[in-house]
């Protein structure tokens, strides 16, 4: 451990320092306080560069207040320093966006200290090195958002998205407060670091219940079927709000899940569950997302999706790899979200293409075949070279290779072009190559700090193949339907999808949502 103090740790208190000026001062506030916002966003950049570099020479290190159950620590390593970094550089680019996206807004300045506010909370909490500092971080990001989502507060729609994600969201904090202090009943420590090392040695009873709790904390944070409905419906934010929402804050049920890795895999029905939960809410988000027409709705669904196919690799027990989906879906999301204003301008910009190829079954069934031989070329240049491959690891490829299969099925239609078949057979072969570089990329970068992917057994086998058979399925299905969507059943079919089969008016319905949006 490096008695060196890391320059990470410093970075919410920068942000903290102008949130109360800010705060302070509500109003607009033309050129100072946005300057001044977007400076302290890019300061608490820098110290998070500074924290990775000082990893990367001299190792993990932690600071820590008290001890006990009311032990305050902040710890960085590979994954707190990733996230670090990730979260602090998402956090300047909105900041910076937000300077002319607010601009002239009656409450700017109340605007600027909330975001920074929020932003130094996800930044402790992607830092927390024991229980009490997590939960008080997961508790702070939560009332953050809540007055983020609020900041039209006139809009019926936003007070009904902040209620739903206020009681949401809380209901993961009590999950995991019940959790924490099993965990403390069972090992006697709250530090993160140890109770990894701890758990080594197997789960008490008590231990078994609080993963059980940990896990569903996390599920119900990365909106998790069914209570997703409240991610899909905080679009009256700002759009910055709905950039670090998206590429940020709802990454946390993640990080909760890689940073207890060695807990959670201790506890084989834990796995089953995020793998059947996660699969569940991928494949449902995708399907919903498909029949959006709003830009930033289709967006939420993806990220719906996203999240559930990052919980279905926690399961899996590819953590590495689970952590590298984070990076890159923040990355991509926060880009989309800030660049969807011009993306209706850009696509009625673009000329009209001629009649769309329809691939019938029998190209659907080769560009199948096709896909899965390249990934099975590729996967075995990879074992020869790098050493063999776990059983989840492959069928995760497998799984994403089945995307790539659907734009095959376009280029080998009939009435394809020669030109796109061979764009689409290239695209299959260098999604396979860039998985297992990414794969060996991720492992070399966080694998030594993270549990080693369990060995698949019975269960294991039957969740693998029922995944794969899973996303196969729809995969078929997608490539398909131009052949059967002028029927009238798949008419209405769209109807009950694009309305995400009525879950979230349930949800209304359950938790008093159409109350909250009458409400002054």
């Amino acid at each position: 451990m490096s008695p060196t103090l890391p320059l990470s740790f410093l970075a919410p208190l920068v942000l903290l320092a102008i949130a109360v000026l800010a705060i302070r001062h509500p109003g607009r506030r033309p050129g100072l306080l946005p300057r001044l916002s977007e400076g302290a966003a890019f300061g608490a950049l820098l110290l998070a560069l500074g924290g990775a570099i000082q990893v990367a020479l001299n190792g993990p290190a932690e600071a820590a207040l008290l001890d006990g159950g009311f032990l305050l620590a902040l710890r960085l390593d590979a994954v707190s320093a990733t996230m670090t970094l990730l979260v602090s550089f998402i956090g300047w680019i909105v900041m910076r966006y937000s300077r002319t996206y607010l601009d002239g807004e009656a409450r700017e300045g109340a605007y600027h200290g909330l975001m920074l506010a929020t932003l130094a909370a996800v930044l402790v909490l992607v830092q927390a090195g024991s229980l009490v500092v997590l939960l008080l971080a997961f508790i702070a990001v939560g009332a953050g958002l809540r007055r983020l989502l609020l900041f039209y507060g006139d809009r019926a729609a936003a007070r009904r998205a902040a209620t739903k994600f206020a009681l949401v969201w809380h209901g993961g904090d009590l999950a995991l407060a019940m959790a924490a202090a099993l965990l403390w009943v069972a090992f006697g420590t709250a530090g993160v670091d140890e109770l990894s090392e701890l758990a080594g040695a197997g789960l008490p009873p008590s231990g078994q219940i609080a993963v059980a709790l940990m896990v569903l904390a996390a599920t119900i944070k990365a909106a998790a079927f069914p209570l997703h409905g409240w991610l899909t419906e905080v679009m009256e934010a700002p759009t910055p709000v709905s950039a670090l929402l998206h590429a940020g804050i709802i990454n946390a049920g993640g990080v909760l899940l890689i940073r207890f890795s060695d807990l959670v895999q201790q506890s084989p029905g834990a796995m089953a569950a995020l793998v059947m939960l996660g699969g569940l809410t991928a494949l449902f988000g995708a399907v919903v997302m498909l029949t959006q027409s709003a830009i930033k709705t289709a967006l939420a669904w993806s990220t719906v999706a996203q999240m559930g196919f990052m919980l279905l690799q926690c399961g899996l027990g590819l953590w590495a790899l689970a952590l590298l989906h984070i990076v890159a879906h923040s990355l991509y999301k926060a880009h989309a979200f800030l660049s969807s204003g011009g993306a209706v301008a850009a696509v009625a910009s673009i000329r009209r293409p001629g009649p769309v190829a329809v691939p019938g079954l029998g190209a659907v069934a080769r560009s199948f075949a096709l896909a899965l031989v390249l990934y099975g070329a590729v996967a075995a240049v990879f074992a020869f070279a790098a050493g063999p491959k776990s059983p989840q690891a492959l069928a995760l490829g497998a799984i994403l290779i089945f995307g790539v299969a659907y734009l095959v099925a376009q280029g080998l239609a009939d009435a394809a072009p020669a030109a796109l078949t061979r764009r689409t057979g290239r695209a299959s072969l260098a999604v396979a190559v860039a998985y297992f570089s990414f794969q060996l990329g991720a492992g070399a970068l966080w694998g030594p700090g993270l549990p080693a992917t369990p060995a698949a057994g019975p269960l294991e086998w039957a969740l693998i193949v029922l995944a794969i058979c899973s996303f196969g399925f729809v995969a078929v299905a997608q490539a398909l339907f131009p052949l059967w969507a002028h029927h009238p059943a798949a008419a209405g079919l769209r109807v009950h999808l694009a309305n995400g089969l009525y879950l979230n008016a349930l949800l209304d319905r359950l938790i008093g949502g159409f109350r909250a949006a009458k409400t002054n």
